[in-house]
């Protein structure tokens, strides 16, 4: 071996200082480096991203692992490799280390110098420990180590030992890294383990660290259990070492250095760890003899380190180690060590532990155990100093001295003898008389430790006693306890705990016992307030009685075969059990303890009950024994005990028994607090009792002291003696009814009698309010009778005296809270008892009408300002009124509570007969809505009115649902949901969910009862399901679900009478739909909402849909945002899903959304309905324009924010703009019949104001890029002809037939169909963006021409004017229009379009010659100048074609047939003066642009026609006569020269007299008038005459002057007589102009009379006579010319026109004309009459003469 080691040594250090090691293979090498990297770097990231699985670095470590498995040496020498890699990470070595470990496990073979080098790698880096790198690298390495040392223990234990060397303080790694070693390989280890100690050993004193202190005691508890595992098995080793006795010999001079030494270190873990590592050295060190003395010795320095800072249970632990050592080898500790041990340890147990002490209660255990040993060792000398502590007077130490002595008392050790338990008793003794509560406690655990050890003479007399006197004390002190004391209660609480437990105990274990304490056990029961104990008792009891019936106790005195006991009476033990069993799981289930005890005492109680005792009483404790307090039900308890009770009384039948257990259980009334639940069953059992009794004076006599010692002021509602009273009273009726009724009018007789003196005072004046209490008493007795009564008695008794007494005493009283909440009970207990009969026989309840009557007035009390309308009085038809001599109430009723009763007596009562008719039931059910449903809910802690409230609802529910079961029918449904609708609707969340909770409970119950049998009226499903759909997302989640579910029962109805497809999947979506309407997000519950609409739309029918959306239209605003936006939602998903199908229902439903749109405030609700109605028009525009320009004017801010939404989507704005314009182009347009429903819209009949407001909000409003490139024609265009139309004889509105606006005041002066107009047209110009042309229409006040109807038409000229100059590429679109416009036949369409084409411009826009517009054009002008219907109209149209010369010169060779025709035209016949000169105008201006050959045959017309006007009466006439007949003369040629020339020379008088025509217009035109007359002057004939003019550069009239001075000088004054000029055979004919010229002078006066009568000379003129008479027609036409001058001759003259002359006429009509005129006032005018008289009698003459006839 030690060649070995020497070798070993050689190897270790040539491996120590061997360079760095060069791999057997590279690529092992990388892999493996390359692998530690991914572990380096995953661990990096572990740090920081936190804790986890790290699925990469395990990974790595694994492939490591397995390549190992193969070539172990290559991957260890790379490992090894990398450890001497210098500045290696900590966290790689420990990485490299874990994998080596994980390899040498695999016991794969690996080369020795590879082992010797890891062992050297690793001792070297655990030794060589920095600061920074901690103990991480070290432990790993150590770790290592113990690994290697499985397969090479010999190579690791010389490194270790190598570097262990004595008096040298080796490293702390070294010394754990050994002690690992000893407990991994024991047996090789034991070799070495006494030199490893020997070593240590000499190290102790080098160690001055607290941390080196510490690996040395850690490493010696490793050693020592190391030793005691060699030894136990020592028959393993192969060759042992050292014995027992060897190994402690080493061990106690460490032992003794330890304890000496480093035990009196400051350093608190210095001494935890020695006190630790000292009990495996004891375990070493007591068994030797010799060690064992030794040990004891240094005991004081042990107790001394309970006065330090170390937790004493590891002190107590090596204390406790030395006794029982000391006790098992019977080895005494000296005696002088006792009492310092006896003192360490009791203080602990005496006083408190200090805080920092963790282990405290294993502690004492520790010290417990001590005290046991010392017990058995030293019992004289532990009792003796016992004794001396409970001579103390302090609480702690006695108490701590009584605990310690029930421990050694209940320490099980045959050791322990008889002496030690007497001398224990002796100390206990003498604390008997302290009254502290911890001192009793502790001496009464000590008794029953007695009992239970075995020792139970040793406390008959004073134990017994003590535990009497301790029973007595704690159950006065609890039953008398303060409030203030509450500390001293709970410790007395204790006392009576652990007193009870004694007894227990006591009872249980002794054989016998006094009769003295039988006795006081027995009181204890009957007589204690304390029933908390009354289980412990029982059971003592029961134990007792058991042992006296079987006769083993022989002092009791008690025969054994009698098995009976001394008991008090027997009906007062059982009455008191029995109520105390009543609460069976009181007092730790004391039920059944009293049962088991009544069963034992059976025989004594009752003989003639002990069978049936002993079949029931055991069923009865079965029952408790399969429930607990939580589990079993009061009310079946009581009935179980009560039927117990009964079958008990049946077996002492015919005796007095039971009156005697009546008076027994009324004797125990005054016993039991109140309200509990035991008094409750005292009095339940006590009219059960007397209802049994068989002597009804007795019973009588007992319930009239019942109740005149009742206290009436308690309230009969809750647990209280009244209630007891109440019930009993009802009980007792069941088998005395008519005993009862009589001691309760009896009862009533004597406190009327006695009202000034009675006792109780009930009905002093003083105090009204007892008076009513006991009223309420009363009538709650009388229900409370008629509910027990027997059925066929009840029927008796029901109408009189019961309900007649209860309504007696309600009527006779104010009134108050209380007597109305006992009236209504009393009305439902009697209603109750009605209903459970089972064969009322046709049973009609009298007073049903009066007691409803009296209800009905409370409902409305409770809800006064709810149901303020409801008349009380509509079903009260009792005897006078509601509440006779009553006074109202002072409060308000509480409604929980009353509202809950009040809705159950209705509810009750509706279920009577008779029952009540349709509009009762309507009524009640109102009253009963408000009475419950405005209840407030209360709150969360307050479980009494919140049951209260629940009552409430159920009994509305059970009072609707049986009103509706009376009209089960659609419209009994409909009239319930509509009574419901206002707190559906409401603002509070609590009336939202009653109210849908009422709704889903009569939904359900109507589908149920209903089915298919009778459908639902049209539109009554939609209105059911509008007015939940909102509450699908109320913010109450219950709410939210009610709302569902009625929503599927509607479904489910509407299924079913429908057949709808409804499926499976929909059913799906709408469940899906519920699950997340529970949820908590809004914005979830809105999505469930909005799905569970498109679930159901289309199940609903176009009038469904309609009904649907007017309900949610309506409901708006009723509620919060969150339901408005519900219900617009659905109104959005509707319209989305259904629009296509709503052709006919659109006006409807627009109707509804316009009609509640201005109430809505919110701009979000606002703006989806508005996007509903934008739907609407997108499918059916014109049935929602037609609705919205119905709307009345000035616009509302709702209408107005329509069109605003509407301007916003600019493509559906100019659609809607294009059906605006169809509305008011539709007026100009011929009528067409509808083929459409559309098309009827479309065609309705619309206010025209309204038409253009909206299209001027509309270009107003939208987007200003919008040019309307497309719309600018069409807008101005139906803006002209709209403007037309106002100035127009249709400028009134159409007359509706249908419909009227409705205006609420007059509209403002600003709104006009001319003004509205004029501004769209102002924005109109202002969008197209044409500057110029907007400022040419201001400059040449276009708008004011537009707007005034005497300008308008000038306007329009003007305006197309201008927009064609400015908008050229218009004119196509404009030129269509017009034309269409034209062949209107609305007239002011016609003349606005013709105004257009007025404009020359228009004529002779190429787009008219492009687009072969110009001939429509012309035969629309041509149509138009040829009608007379409308003045205005041909004037335009003959003012176009006139222009048409201007506009299209070239044009109009083409239509020159048809202008002359149409201008020729207004010339001939009935045309009007305007006319006429507009057509003489067309054809001035259409002659400039013809050649006569052009003109043709209608020259000749044209020119007779012309001179036909020189005499009109019209100047403008005249004027434009002239003009054209000055333009004839121009174009006049060879062909028609001659002609003219005649016509000239017909007309030239005219001409020349025209030229001084005084008349104010036609002297404007004079230029005009002489420049026509100067073109006709060569066709006279007269070369002088043409001289006077042309030539000279004067002025027109200077040229004038000289002409007329001129033609004077030819019409000398000298030929004064013209029939000598005149030639035979003309003659006739120049008297005839001669008479006409005369007769023209009676109007020229008598300057001008001369020169019309002045003779005539052949050569005076040129062309001879002959041409001068034929221009006679001209002298002719002079006079004609003149006769405007003189108006009043103008009335009275006819003049013969050319025709006449020639004789065509007879001239006797102007012959006596003439002859009128000689009357006449001026005497000029006679003459001149006269004169011409004269003339045509003469010429009258010479024309028969040269007649060819002759005279006829």
């Amino acid at each position: 071996m030690r060649e070995a080691t020497e070798l070993n040594e050689d190897m270790l250090e040539e491996a120590e200082h061997l360079p760095l090691l060069e791999p057997e293979d590279d690529g092992t090498f990388f892999q493996v480096t390359n692998l530690l990297n991914i572990m380096d770097s995953e661990s990096a990231k572990t740090d920081t991203a936190g804790p986890g699985l790290d699925m990469r670095k395990t990974l790595a470590s694994v492939i490591i692992t397995e390549k190992a498995t193969t070539d172990p040496c290559v991957v260890m020498n790379a490992l090894i490799r990398c450890l001497q890699v210098p500045e290696i990470s900590t966290q790689r070595k420990m990485n490299i280390y874990n994998i080596m470990q994980e390899i040498i496990q695999q016991e794969g073979e690996m080369e020795e110098r590879c082992i010797q080098r890891l062992v050297a790698i690793a001792s070297k880096q655990m030794r060589d420990i920095t600061e920074t790198e901690g103990f991480e690298t070290a432990e790993v390495a150590s770790e290592t180590l113990v690994a290697l040392s499985r397969n090479h223990f010999s190579l690791v234990m010389y490194e270790l030992q190598h570097h262990l060397k004595p008096l040298n303080l080796t490293d702390e790694f070294v010394i754990v890294t050994l002690a690992k070693l000893a407990n991994g390989n024991v047996f090789e280890f034991m070799p070495y383990m006494g030199i490893t100690l020997a070593t240590i050993f000499t190290m102790l004193r080098l160690a001055n660290e607290a941390k080196m202190r510490q690996v040395i005691c850690s490493a010696m508890e490793t050693f020592c259990e190391t030793v005691q595992f060699y030894l136990r098995h020592l028959e393993d080793s192969l060759y042992p070492v050292m014995t027992e006795d060897q190994f402690a010999v080493k061990l106690f001079p460490m032992y003794r250095y330890f304890v000496t030494v480093w035990l009196r270190h400051q350093d608190l873990e210095v001494k935890l760890g020695v006190i630790k590592s000292l009990r495996p050295m004891l375990s070493l060190l007591l068994p030797n003899d010799d060690l064992r003395e030794q040990v004891y010795d240094y005991i004081p320095l042990l107790l001394a380190e309970f006065q330090g800072g170390l937790e004493a249970l590891f002190v107590t632990q090596v204390l406790r180690q030395i006794l029982e050592a000391s006790v098992t080898t019977n080895t005494p500790i000296p005696p002088m060590l006792l009492h310092p041990i006896f003192t360490e340890l009791h203080v602990q147990v005496c006083s408190k532990a200090p805080a920092q002490q963790q282990f405290s209660s294993q502690n004492l255990m520790e010290i417990v155990h001590c005290f046991i040993a010392l017990a058995r060792s030293y019992p004289k000398e532990l009792m003796k100093f016992f004794f001396s502590q409970v001579e103390m007077s302090k609480e702690a130490i006695r108490v701590g001295t009584l605990a310690l002595i029930r421990a050694v008392v209940s320490a099980d050790d045959p050791k322990m003898n008889i002496k030690t338990i007497y001398l224990a008793i002796r100390v206990v003794k003498n604390t008997l008389s302290d009254t502290r509560s911890k001192v009793r406690m502790a001496i009464l655990r000590i008794i029953g430790q007695l009992v239970l050890s075995g020792f139970q003479e040793k406390i008959k007399g004073w134990g017994l006693k003590y535990v009497s006197v301790q029973l007595t004390l704690s159950t006065y002190k609890l039953t008398n306890r303060r409030e203030c004391f509450y500390q001293r209660d709970l410790e007395e609480k204790m006392v009576h705990k652990v007193t009870m437990d004694t007894v227990k105990i006591i009872t249980s274990s002794i054989s016998g016992m006094t009769n003295e304490f039988w006795v006081r056990l027995l009181c204890y029961i009957m007589e204690t307030d304390y029933t908390e104990a009354l289980t412990p008792i029982c059971i003592s009891l029961t134990n007792l009685a058991e042992n006296q019936i079987h006769g083993k106790d022989t002092e009791a005195g008690i025969a054994g075969k009698s098995k009976h006991v001394d008991l008090p009476a027997p009906q007062k033990l059982l009455a008191r059990l029995l109520v105390l069993m009543s609460s069976p799981y009181k007092g730790e289930g004391r039920g059944i303890a009293m049962l088991n005890l009544l069963r034992t005492l059976s025989q004594s109680i009752a003989p003639s009950m002990a069978d049936m005792w002993e079949q029931e009483i055991p069923l009865l404790v079965q029952y408790l024994e399969e429930h607990t307090e939580f589990t079993w039900n009061q009310k079946a308890w009581e009935d179980m005990l009560i039927q117990f009770l009964r079958n008990s009384l049946k077996k002492t039948r015919g005796t007095s028994w039971s009156l005697r257990l009546s008076k027994e259980l009324n004797n125990q009334i005054d016993t039991f607090d109140s309200p509990s639940l035991e008094k409750g069953f005292l009095y339940r059992a006590l009219g059960f009792t007397l209802g049994m009794g068989l002597e009804a004076d007795r019973v009588e006599v007992l319930l009239l002291e019942l109740l005149y010692k009742t206290d009436y002021s308690n309230d009969f509602d809750r647990e209280t003696c009244l209630k007891g009273v109440i019930l009993c009273f009802g009980l007792c009726a069941r088998g005395q009814v008519k005993t009862v009724l009589n001691v309760l009018h009896d009862f009533e007789e004597r406190i009327q009698e006695s009202e000034q003196s009675w006792q109780i005072g009930a009905w002093r004046k003083d105090h009204p309010w007892r008076r009513e209490t006991v009223k309420s008493a009363l009538m709650v007795m009388y229900s409370c009778v008629s509910s027990y009564c027997h059925p066929q008695m009840l029927l008796t008794h029901v109408d009189s005296p019961i309900t007649a007494k209860i309504i007696h005493h309600y009527s006779s009283s104010c009134q108050d809270i209380s007597l109305k909440m006992a009236f209504m009970k009393s009305v439902v207990q009697v209603t109750n008892a009605i209903k459970s009969i089972q064969d009322p026989e046709d049973f009609q309840f009298a007073h049903k009408s009066a007691l409803t009557g009296l209800i009905v007035v409370l409902c409305c009390q409770m809800s006064l300002k709810e149901c303020g309308h409801v008349n009380p009085r509509a079903l009260y038809k009792g005897p006078g009124p509601p509440y006779p001599g009553t006074r109202p109430c002072d409060r308000p009723l509480p409604h929980s509570t009353s509202g809950s009763m009040a809705m159950d007596a209705l509810s009750q009562l509706s279920t009577l007969k008779p029952f009540y008719s349709p509009e009762e039931s309507t009524e009640l059910m109102d009253i009963g809505i408000h009475t419950v449903i405005s209840l407030q809910p209360p709150g969360e802690d307050n479980e009494s009115v919140k049951t209260l409230y629940a009552n409430a609802l159920s009994s509305l529910k059970q009072l609707m649902e049986g009103l509706l079961q009376r009209q089960l029918d659609p419209k009994g449904l409909q009239d319930t949901v509509h009574l419901l609708e206002k707190w559906i609707l409401s603002e509070k969340e609590w009336e939202r969910e009653k109210a849908m909770a009422l709704h889903l409970h009569l939904m359900q119950i109507y589908v149920q009862s209903i089915g298919v049998c009778i459908p639902l009226k049209l539109g009554q499903f939609g209105i059911l399901v509008g007015l939940i759909a909102p509450c699908t997302c109320d913010v109450h989640r219950r709410t939210r679900l009610a709302s569902i579910n009625v929503l599927s029962s509607l479904l489910d109805l509407h299924v079913s009478q429908t057949c709808s497809l409804w499926g499976a999947s929909k059913e799906q979506e709408l469940q899906k739909c519920k699950e997340d309407l529970q949820d908590t997000d809004m914005n979830k519950i809105s999505s469930a909402s909005s799905r569970v609409a498109k679930v159901v739309c289309p199940e609903f029918n176009c009038d469904e849909v309609v009904s649907l959306i007017q309900k949610l239209c309506e409901n708006i605003g009723a509620m919060d945002l969150q339901h408005d936006r519900a219900a617009v939602t659905w109104i959005g998903i509707f319209l989305q899903m259904r629009v296509k199908e709503l052709e006919d229902k659109v006006a409807e439903i627009l109707g509804a959304i316009l009609v509640h749109l201005p109430v809505v405030d919110h701009p979000e609700v606002r703006r989806h309905l508005i996007e509903g109605i934008l739907l609407l028009a997108h499918y059916h525009q014109e049935t929602v324009l037609t609705s919205l320009l119905r709307q009345p004017l000035p616009m509302e801010s709702h209408l107005t924010e329509v069109w605003l939404a509407v301007a916003e989507n600019v493509p559906f704005a100019r659609t809607m703009l294009h059906g605006l314009l169809g509305r008011l182009q539709s007026r100009f347009t011929a009528k067409i019949n509808a083929t459409s429903k559309a098309d009827i819209w479309r065609l309705a009949a619309v206010d025209p104001l309204m038409t253009l407001c909206t299209i001027q909000l509309l270009m107003e409003k939208m987007d200003q890029d919008d040019k309307f490139p497309d719309l600018f024609p069409d807008l101005l265009y139906t803006f002209l002809l709209q403007l037309g139309s106002s100035h127009g004889p249709e400028a009134a509105s159409p007359v509706l037939k249908t419909w009227r606006l409705v205006h609420t005041g007059p509209l403002p002066q600003e709104m006009t169909l001319q003004r509205i107009t004029i501004k769209s047209m102002q924005l109109l110009v202002k969008r197209i963006n044409r500057e110029p042309l907007e400022q040419a229409l201001e400059e040449q006040c276009v708008w004011s021409l537009l707007e005034n109807g005497g300008t308008f038409l000038e306007g329009v000229s003007l305006m197309a004017r201008l927009c064609m100059q400015n908008t050229e590429h218009y004119m196509q679109r404009l030129a269509e229009l017009v034309l269409t416009g034209m062949g209107s036949e609305v007239l002011s369409c016609c003349i606005s379009s013709t105004a257009i084409c007025v404009e020359s411009e228009f004529m002779s826009d190429p787009v008219l010659h492009q687009e072969k517009l110009l001939r429509p054009v012309v035969l629309m002008l041509e149509k138009g100048a040829g009608q007379d219907k409308d003045e205005t109209l041909q004037v335009l149209s003959l003012r176009a074609l006139g222009n048409m010369a201007l506009g299209a010169p070239r044009k109009v060779k083409q239509y020159r047939k048809l202008l002359l025709e149409k201008c020729l035209g207004s010339l001939q016949g009935q045309a009007s003066s305007s006319a006429t000169a507009e057509g003489m105008e067309a054809l001035t201006k259409v002659l400039a642009e013809l050649r006569e050959g052009d003109i043709g045959s209608s020259f000749e017309a044209i020119s007779k026609q012309c001179r036909a006007f020189f005499d009109n009466e019209n100047e403008l006439l005249r004027l434009k006569a002239f003009i054209l007949f000055g333009k004839l003369a121009k174009v006049v040629g060879i062909s028609k020269k001659h002609f003219f020339k005649g016509e000239v020379k017909r007309g030239w008088v005219s001409l020349l007299l025209h030229c001084q025509d005084p008349c104010p217009s036609v002297a404007q035109d004079f230029e005009a008038c002489v420049v026509t007359m100067f073109q006709c002057v060569h066709f006279w004939g007269w070369k002088s005459l043409e001289s006077s003019f042309g030539h000279s550069n004067d002025s027109i009239n200077d040229q004038m002057t000289v002409f007329q001075t001129n033609m004077c000088s030819i019409l000398g004054p000298e030929k004064a007589c013209c029939s000598l000029w005149l030639p035979a055979g003309n003659n006739s004919l120049h008297e005839k102009q001669l008479v006409k010229d005369q007769n023209r002078c009676l109007q020229l006066g008598r300057n001008y009379h001369e020169a019309a009568v002045c003779p005539l000379s052949e050569e005076d003129g040129p062309c001879g006579t002959s041409e001068l008479l034929s221009s006679t027609d001209s002298v002719v036409e002079i006079s004609g010319s003149l006769t405007p001058l003189r108006p009043c001759w103008g009335r009275s003259w006819t003049w013969m026109d050319r025709e006449w002359l020639n004789g065509g006429r007879d001239f006797q009509e102007e012959y006596l004309s003439l002859q009128d005129l000689q009357l006449d006032s001026d005497a000029g005018v006679r003459r001149a009459a006269l004169e011409t008289l004269k003339v045509l009698d003469s010429c009258n003459q010479h024309w028969l003469l040269a007649s060819p006839r002759g005279l006829p």
